[in-house]
């Protein structure tokens, strides 16, 4: 079955999410794997491996200056026009205090990239919750493009067992937040990165009641979500959850193997690995 994965993060040296030796240190205990880098071409290959299509996320730009953060995206811009049958697409964690000049620079991507190009919210990694006045610039470009956001919500593996967590609040990636935001952008598909633990309750309840939000569960194995979001996947949310997985953090073959053993029709299946998300994107089902 073919995989359409909204999150995953780069295999290569210099687009891999850990940054610091502190970081890459935890990812054994956090993720249960370890770092090592892949080529461009390597991860391409790995991805087509595993029939994946997939949006790429860097993770550790959401703090950096412009001139900084430019060659990066046109570095992510390359790479998916290189091997764009594997790579659908980036999302961009831009600095939320750049305003408007941040929000420039995500209007230049995506105006000249040849795939999806959207932004990212870690309301965690930087400081201020996705409902705060403070992205308006970054929704405004995106609602412009008819483009969906990702807003990380619930636990993360960022800074789990560091001190002080790294300094990383999680209550500002608490569901209420996504609430106030479909509320304020009525007319914006919201996605939230990862399972909302320890509050998936609440997500389900948002999800029910707003219904431009969806949800993708990257960082997470499966057999870890409540019983009541594992029903609510083939009843009431059937048609907006997705698959998202973390490469390199996480690989294909370990995720699709717990995804088959929680049991799921065939046809849940299909509509978590890839047809919701191409129902978001308006593809056909042979995308």
């Amino acid at each position: 079955m073919r995989i359409f994965d909204l999150h995953s993060h780069w295999g290569t040296e210099r687009g891999y999410v850990l940054r610091s030796a502190d970081a890459l240190a935890q990812q054994k205990q956090t993720w249960n794997s370890t770092a090592s880098y892949d080529t461009e071409e390597e991860m391409a290959a790995y991805l087509r491996q595993n029939k994946v299509k997939t949006i790429l996320d860097f993770g550790f730009t959401k703090s950096l200056p412009v001139d900084e953060i430019i060659p990066l995206h046109n570095y992510a811009m390359e790479t998916q026009a290189k091997y764009s049958d594997c790579i659908f697409g980036n999302w961009l964690q831009i600095d939320p205090r750049l305003g408007e000049k941040g929000a420039a620079e995500l209007e230049r991507c995506i105006q000249t990239s040849k795939g999806f190009i959207s932004y990212c919210v870690s309301a965690s990694g930087t400081g201020f919750a996705a409902s705060d006045p403070i992205y308006r610039p970054f929704y405004e470009v995106a609602q412009a493009h008819n483009r969906p956001v990702l807003v990380l919500v619930g636990h993360t593996g960022a800074g789990a067992g560091l001190r002080g967590g790294a300094g990383i609040k999680l209550d500002l990636c608490h569901p209420r937040y996504i609430d106030e935001l479909a509320i304020d952008y009525p007319d914006m598909k919201i996605v939230t990165g990862r399972p909302a633990w320890p509050w998936q309750d609440e997500m389900i309840s948002i999800m029910i009641h707003k219904p431009n939000v969806w949800s993708e569960l990257h960082g997470w194995s499966p057999k870890y979500l409540t019983d009541p979001f594992k029903k609510e996947i083939r009843s009431r949310l059937k048609d907006r959850v997705m698959f998202g997985a973390d490469y390199p953090l996480f690989r294909y073959e370990r995720l699709v193997k717990d995804w088959q053993e929680l049991g799921y029709t065939e046809e849940i299946l299909e509509r978590v690995f890839h047809k919701n998300a191409e129902k978001l994107f308006g593809l056909s089902e042979s995308a």
